[in-house]
């Protein structure tokens, strides 16, 4: 989308909160980066520069805009629904496949070779898979600034970096402020967080139905695993680099979530998961106009806009779960699913 100029300028000067992460704003004259609902004033279309992916734009030598933050934007909603070459990478990067594996272990789970993974993905987003893990990294190591008191130094190798001065140095080149800074400006607001859990928040395109969202998933937890307790969902995780517990709760305008890990370096894997859990990078206003063409949906999507397709945070325990589910009941297959737990 970023190479269709008009489209873009529209889009930025109506400040359209449902092209955050599709594309993202360049602005020569100030050298930062924004979503296109910043609501700062505008710069001339003249000034302005377009990138597929806040990693291009970091990688051109913009820093984030404090004020609208694009790093925390949404995901694109392409990475969920394509099946080519870029957005299973994407999907695998996100899972944080590049800093455990590299990226001869990224195209080796691919299929393809480094050369031709590294071009897809710079001829479609403007960035290759190591300028994307480090955009992830740096809004890894953001959330562990400011949402935990662990030591920077900590923080530095459960975001996935290599030494301590390569995380200094990339945080202040994407955010234009030290890591301490960071923290010191994220203390100013009220923190609430429960020990030993990282308290964040999940960004979403408006608007979400939560009732079908989390009913779907109240109504289908297993025992053992899942559980819907007190207005909020409540999960185990399977983690690259151990068990994690998730607690999901709707919000007006983010879903607040708590997470337990039993190693901070599964901290980007986790979010990831939930996301896709939740489907939150869809685009409910195109989903939404498509159904209403249907004069018998219609009435349905304006009673309850914004309906999600709950995913999975596990392929294997997705592949089982659908087995059962076409074979018995919903309540069935959820009691022979606990049998299944250990």
């Amino acid at each position: 989308m970023h190479t269709d100029t008009d489209r873009c300028l529209r889009a930025a000067q109506a400040k359209d909160a449902r092209f955050d992460g599709w594309f993202f704003i360049a602005v020569v004259t100030t050298g930062i980066y924004c979503r296109p609902s910043c609501p700062v004033v505008g710069p001339k279309p003249e000034n302005m520069r377009f990138y597929p992916s806040a990693a291009a734009a970091q990688q051109a030598g913009f820093r984030a805009c404090k004020r609208c933050r694009p790093d925390a934007s949404p995901g694109s909603p392409q990475w969920n629904e394509r099946a080519d070459l870029v957005a299973r990478a994407m999907r695998l990067i996100a899972d944080g496949v590049v800093d455990r594996d590299g990226v001869p272990g990224l195209a080796a789970r691919l299929g393809y070779s480094t050369r031709q993974v590294e071009r897809q993905l710079l001829a479609e987003l403007g960035a290759g898979p190591l300028a994307l893990a480090r955009a992830q990294r740096a809004q890894t190591a953001r959330l562990l600034i400011e949402t935990s008191e662990l030591p920077m130094a900590d923080i530095a190798f459960a975001a996935g970096f290599a030494s301590v001065r390569a995380f200094n140095e990339t945080v202040r080149e994407i955010f234009a402020l030290a890591p301490t800074e960071l923290r010191q400006r994220a203390r100013r607001g009220p923190r609430a967080s429960v020990p030993g859990a990282l308290t964040l928040r999940l960004p979403f395109r408006a608007p979400l139905c939560p009732d079908n969202l989390f009913g779907h998933l109240a109504a289908t937890a297993v025992p053992g695993v899942e559980e819907w307790r007190d207005g909020a969902y409540r999960r185990t995780l399977r983690l690259p680099y151990g068990p994690g517990v998730v607690t999901l709760r709707p919000r007006p305008d983010h879903i607040a979530c708590q997470l337990s890990l039993a190693d901070l370096r599964d901290l980007a894997g986790a979010i990831s998961r939930c996301r896709r859990l939740l489907d939150l990078d869809a685009d409910p206003a195109a989903v939404d106009d498509l159904l209403r063409t249907d004069l018998q949906l219609a009435p349905l999507v304006d009673k309850a806009p914004g309906r999600r397709v709950p995913r999975a945070v596990d392929a294997d325990e997705f592949a089982v779960r659908a087995v059962l589910g076409q074979q018995v009941s919903t309540a069935a297959a959820r009691t022979h699913a606990g049998r299944l737990v250990v």
